[in-house]
């Protein structure tokens, strides 16, 4: 007696009523269905669809009729993740250092830990943080940066001078410029910087509100 195997015909019908199949997977599908059905002949299959020999070999040892799933992309996040090693009171004491200061990275916080006499290395200090940020614990706080300000509109105290000015001495043209400064959460300041074009000299001062008053200070008069 001879048994022979064989294959049904629109069987890749029938393994997509249970079971959604991303795109890739389809198209892995159709290999196998080209390939039991042209004599289960893989160079054949390769040239037809363009792929490489070991392409097909690899799918084909994880391919199973009776559960098309394993021709989906598996995961490639590693089986065995890396624990925390760190203990929970010094994760509040990252927390809470972190929370004073706002600003200073893994570095400066690792120097404050080891003056406690804390056994901590920066690369640590970093996951711990990051870690506290993804479990929605830490709060990151505004960015600090210094922004120019894009002027939407003309104002009558902005006006340039005409091109045929003649400047004759220091303070007849002076360029303003302004910046913001965010310092701590909720804080804007106001940074203007004062150019002569004469003397070259430059003026900087801080203020809580960019107008008028603020930057007429005159410091070339």
């Amino acid at each position: 007696m001879r048994i022979k195997s064989a294959v049904v015909s629109g069987y890749t019908q029938l393994a997509r009523l249970d079971f959604e199949m991303s795109r890739e997977a389809a198209k892995r599908l159709k290999w196998f269905d080209y390939y039991y059905s042209h004599g289960c002949n893989a160079r054949l299959t390769c040239r037809y669809f363009g792929i490489s020999p070991q392409t097909f070999y690899r799918w084909k040892r994880r391919y199973d009729p009776r559960y098309p799933d394993n021709l989906e992309d598996r995961s490639h996040r590693p089986k065995r993740l890396r624990q925390p090693t760190w203990s929970s009171e010094l994760a509040q004491e990252v927390l809470r250092l972190r929370e004073k200061y706002p600003r200073w990275g893994k570095d400066k916080l690792c120097e404050l830990l080891r003056d406690q006499g804390r056994q901590v290395s920066a690369s640590m200090v970093g996951r711990i943080i990051r870690r506290m940020k993804e479990m929605g614990v830490l709060k990151e706080p505004v960015p600090n940066h210094v922004s120019a300000r894009k002027r939407l509109r003309q104002r009558a105290f902005a006006t340039r001078k005409p091109r045929d000015y003649l400047i004759k001495e220091t303070g007849d043209i002076v360029q303003l410029d302004t910046l913001d400064l965010r310092p701590l959460p909720g804080v804007t300041l106001k940074h203007f910087t004062a150019h002569d074009v004469v003397s070259k000299w430059n003026v900087m001062s801080v203020h809580r509100q960019a107008n008028p008053p603020a930057a007429d200070r005159r410091p070339f008069s």
